[in-house]
């Protein structure tokens, strides 16, 4: 049966390119693992990971300063079901496009960019947000400490080294807290662990494309996850820039729901038996 998900090669006259294995995300139950392909990995050419929703606003934006800074970098933008031009704008920009059927949430958004970077051979990758408050310039920053291969997971960090990020005063409460829940179980000091802007390689990005990736926000706990698979991470400082709209993933009635859901990850993640990736 042909997939429902289609991956256009940043061309809108090209007919779509089944993704293999992304169907499954159709039930949102259906957690995914998948192995590379024998497709030969791009020895330090990561892949650029971009999960979008409802972005049209930013997106393009996103991307032109993205190739500003790393115009070598190939872009693969997830949209996650939007309902308005992200698809259309991403593909008249030239980049590559997985559209997935609904909207499916932040976490499987880039579960399935990590699944289609294995499954094309791409041995690193940044993961950077759609709405604007990534700095790609930080992106080379991201990647040579990942290269340099004390880390296979390096986190760039609002909070580091005195950064000024504002934030509201409940939503910082919670990052505190779980910086420190986190840094309890990961015995290391994790300043930003609800940081979406990420480069990861190897290991950790096998991690993620499995079944033990957290589906719905993807932070503490997935941090947590990591050091149990034995998974060295670091943070280094970036800047940031508050949403446009000062809305996050988390505004209105959500941020009582992300504190229930996160602490309940976190339990499971500590309880479970130690992945084996």
């Amino acid at each position: 049966m042909e997939s429902l998900v289609a991956m256009k090669q940043g061309n809108p006259k090209m007919p779509s390119v089944p993704v293999e294995g992304v169907e499954d995300l159709l039930d949102p139950l259906a957690f995914l693992s998948v192995a590379p392909t024998d497709t030969p990995a791009k020895a330090d050419k990561p892949l650029i990971v971009i999960p979008a929703f409802d972005e049209e606003k930013n997106i393009g934006a996103v991307i032109t300063s993205i190739r500003e800074w790393v115009p070598q970098f190939p872009i693969l933008v997830v949209n996650d079901g939007s309902s308005d031009g992200t698809e259309r704008i991403a593909e008249e920009m030239g980049v590559d496009v997985i559209t997935l059927p609904y909207n499916l949430g932040y976490g499987i958004a880039l579960q399935t960019g990590f699944i289609y970077a294995l499954q094309n051979g791409y041995n690193s990758i940044i993961q950077i947000d759609a709405d604007g408050q990534h700095d790609p310039r930080h992106i080379l920053d991201l990647h040579r400490e990942l290269m340099s291969g004390d880390a296979d997971v390096v986190i760039g960090s609002r909070f580091l080294n005195g950064g000024k990020y504002k934030t509201p005063f409940f939503r910082r409460m919670g990052i505190k807290m779980f910086s420190l829940l986190a840094s309890i179980c990961c015995r290391q000091k994790v300043t930003d662990p609800t940081s979406g802007f990420q480069a990861l390689r190897g290991k950790a990005i096998r991690l993620v494309a499995s079944s033990y990736y957290p589906p719905d926000y993807p932070d503490a706990d997935y941090l947590i996850l990591v050091h149990r698979c034995g998974i060295k991470m670091k943070e280094i400082p970036v800047q940031m820039d508050p949403k446009p709209g000062g809305k996050s993933m988390h505004h209105g009635h959500k941020p009582l729901y992300y504190v229930f859901k996160m602490f309940l990850s976190i339990f499971v993640t500590l309880l479970r038996q130690k992945p084996s990736i």
